[in-house]
């Protein structure tokens, strides 16, 4: 039978991290032993007193509707947990729950855009940018970064693709997949110029806890209220409290602007489970010491991953700021050929060490720059050093 479907629906690519997940877990089921490096989340359980407040939460019988933008308790908290860790103001009306960091940047995209409407973000950028973007209606516009400025963007790099069609541009510090933190300065730098076309800042903070070598995390909104007019602060509880499946994200903007996203939600998926909002709760108020164990254990597989890498023949990275992840610069291998296969693109080198190596990494294509594929150091120092040394075994040393 023949039928039309969706041109937008259509138009939206299939994620390269699920894609590169599904091929190494069709692997490992067959028998092989795989290192995967692909997947962007916490190798951690998630803390007890979480996991107990979720329980209690089933016991008590608070399983069922909530208010579609989240309950009054986590917003409270949520709001505590601004004024407490980054000295920004936000009233309940000004906060939203959603179902996880990428339901909520679609939320905010759908509230600001029109058709048409341009957003700006740097390369590498996170996977589902361009997606949402597109499927929100607007026009996605990259601007590209480089190693030699740890992946960041300033003021004058985005008056070159600035237009009359400019609506916002997306902050994501610290990054996935590149690791890089702003600092005060270049956020204010970015703060300004926002402020002086008048445009909105989406700032990804989702790694906001995972940040190394003494750095320290500024939300661009805390910096004066004129950004923070325009800043919709989007963050979540996945990274950091190891909560990924428990889906909740959250967001923080002008009242006007939340007023929308909760409409659409309420249309949508209206509320957040329940279940993950009480224990969500307990995450932000209660015991905090699991974040820095979780923290203390990235920081080493941080330093290992980058001196092994750069121990290798053909390949370099430079060493991440923040977050779980480093982009391996590939591009020096491109136009050789290994053990019969020819290298000729992030994707090529990817299925090298799939292929060879029993390794699993993500093509920098799938982040729109094929210079490189993203490891992320969310899983064990065993694994690290098992897996680098694979891929030593193939390329040698240097």
């Amino acid at each position: 039978m023949d039928f039309v479907l969706s041109k937008k629906g259509l138009s939206i690519e299939p994620s390269v991290t699920l894609e590169i997940t599904a091929k190494a877990n069709a692997l490992k089921a067959a028998g092989e032993s795989v290192i995967s490096f692909s997947v962007g989340e916490p190798d951690f359980n998630t803390p007890e007193n979480i996991q107990k407040a979720g329980i209690d939460a089933i016991v008590n019988g608070v399983t069922k509707y909530t208010a579609a933008s989240g309950t009054p308790e986590l917003k409270k908290a949520i709001c505590k947990k601004f004024k407490d860790e980054n000295g920004l103001e936000y009233k309940p009306s000004e906060i939203i729950i959603s179902n996880g960091g990428k339901h909520s940047l679609y939320n905010a995209l759908m509230a600001i855009l029109n058709p048409g409407d341009e957003v700006i973000f740097s390369i590498p950028y996170w996977v589902s940018y361009p997606e949402l973007v597109m499927i929100s209606g607007g026009e996605p516009v990259l601007l590209q970064t480089s190693e030699a400025n740890e992946f960041k963007f300033s003021s004058k790099d985005l008056d070159t693709v600035k237009t009359d069609k400019t609506k916002a541009i997306i902050l994501n510090s610290p990054s996935n997949p590149t690791g890089a933190v702003y600092t005060r300065e270049e956020l204010q730098d970015i703060a300004d110029w926002a402020v002086k076309n008048n445009i909105f800042v989406i700032s990804d903070e989702l790694y906001e806890k995972l940040i190394y070598d003494g750095e320290k995390h500024i939300s661009i909104a805390q910096l004066n209220d004129d950004i923070k007019k325009l800043t919709i602060v989007v963050n979540g509880m996945s990274k950091a409290y190891a909560m990924t499946g428990w889906r909740i994200g959250y967001t923080a903007a002008d009242e006007r602007i939340i007023k929308v996203m909760s409409n659409i939600q309420s249309h949508t998926t209206s509320n957040p489970s329940s279940i993950a909002q009480y224990a969500s709760v307990e995450g932000l108020l209660g015991p905090q010491d699991s974040i820095e164990m979780m923290k203390e254990a990235f920081d080493e597989r941080r330093i290992v991953m980058a001196d092994m890498i750069n121990s290798i023949n053909g390949i370099s990275c430079v060493v991440p700021k923040g977050a779980f992840y480093v982009m391996l610069n590939s591009s020096q291998l491109y136009g050789n050929e290994i053990e019969g296969v020819k290298i000729n693109s992030s994707v090529d080198f990817a299925n090298l060490l799939l292929d060879k190596c029993k390794v699993a990494v993500v093509p920098g294509l799938a982040f729109g720059d094929d210079n490189y594929v993203r490891l992320s150091y969310a899983t064990s120092m065993e694994n690290i050093v098992e897996g680098l040394n694979r891929i030593k075994s193939l390329l040698g040393s240097k």
